[in-house]
C-alpha cells in the first residue's frame, strides 16, 4: 500500500484555492483511474485503488491544514506504513507556477500541513511540490494562497494535474525522477501569440545579411550639389 495524500482545506469556499492544489491533484488521480468514490476515514476523505499493480489509497484530510498529521498519522498507522511509504502532494510558493520538485524529506518552509505531519511522521516522506508562485511580498502570501486560481492558470494547471494523473504509478514506484520529466514535458511552452507579440518582424536572410547603414541625404546646393548634377542630369 501506498499513500498519496493530497493536502486542503475541506469545505467548496475553499475548492478552487491555490492551496487546495493537493486535492486536485488526487481528485484527478481519483478520476481518471476510476477509483470507487471517497468516503469517510481517519478523519479524512479516502478513495483505493490499483494503478499498474501498485495498489494505492489516496486521502484528503478534512481536518483543516495545520491538522493534516492527525489523518495521514492514522492511516499510516493503520497500515503500518514507513513514512517512505507515503507521498505528500502540497502547494509550494517558492516554485514558479506549475514547476514540480519531488524529493524525500526536507524542511517544510513554512507550510503548516507539512509541519503538521512531521510532527506525526517525521521528515522522512516524498514531498510532491507543486509551484503556485510567491506574490512578491510576504505579506501578500496569506491572500495569494488563500484565493482561487485565475482562469488564465488553467493554461498549465490542468496540463499539469493531468500528467501528474497518469503517472500516478510512479509516484507509488518512488521514481522521481522520472515523474518529474514526465511533468515537465507535459507543460506548455508560451503561446505562438506571445511569441510574436515579442519577437521582431521576420526578414528574408538576405536583408537580415545586409548590414544597417543610415541614408544620407544629399546636398541641394553648393559645390557638390553642381557636381552631381553633371554627373547623373538634373532630375525634373
Amino acid at each position: 500500500m501506498h499513500l498519496i495524500v493530497g493536502l486542503g482545506n475541506p469545505g467548496a469556499e475553499y475548492a478552487a484555492h491555490r492551496h487546495n492544489i493537493g486535492f486536485l491533484a488526487v481528485d484527478e488521480i481519483a478520476r481518471q483511474h476510476s477509483f470507487p468514490p471517497f468516503r469517510q476515514k481517519f478523519s479524512a476523505l479516502v478513495s483505493e485503488g490499483v494503478i499498474d499493480g501498485e495498489k494505492i489509497m489516496l486521502i484528503k484530510p478534512q481536518t483543516f491544514m495545520n491538522r493534516s498529521g492527525d489523518s495521514v498519522a492514522q492511516a499510516a498507522q493503520f497500515y503500518k506504513l514507513a513514512p517512505a511509504d507515503i507521498s505528500v502532494i502540497h502547494d509550494e510558493l517558492d516554485l514558479a507556477p506549475g514547476k514540480v520538485r519531488v524529493k524525500t524529506g526536507g524542511g517544510n518552509g513554512g507550510h503548516n500541513g507539512l509541519r503538521s505531519i512531521e510532527s506525526h511522521l517525521g521528515k522522512d516522506f516524498v514531498r510532491i511540490r507543486l509551484g503556485i508562485g510567491h506574490p512578491g511580498h510576504k505579506d501578500r502570501v496569506h491572500s495569494h494562497v488563500l484565493s482561487n486560481f485565475h482562469k488564465a492558470e488553467n493554461e498549465w494547471l490542468e496540463p499539469l494535474l493531468d500528467a501528474l494523473a497518469k503517472n500516478a504509478a510512479l509516484i507509488a514506484k518512488g521514481d522521481a525522477a522520472a515523474l518529474m520529466n514526465k511533468l515537465a514535458l507535459a507543460l506548455p511552452t508560451a503561446s505562438k501569440s506571445e511569441a510574436d507579440k515579442s519577437a521582431p518582424k521576420a526578414q528574408s536572410h538576405v536583408r537580415q545579411a545586409r548590414p544597417s547603414t543610415p541614408q544620407t541625404k544629399l546636398p541641394e546646393s553648393g559645390p557638390m550639389a553642381d557636381m552631381l548634377k553633371k554627373l547623373f542630369g538634373k532630375k525634373d
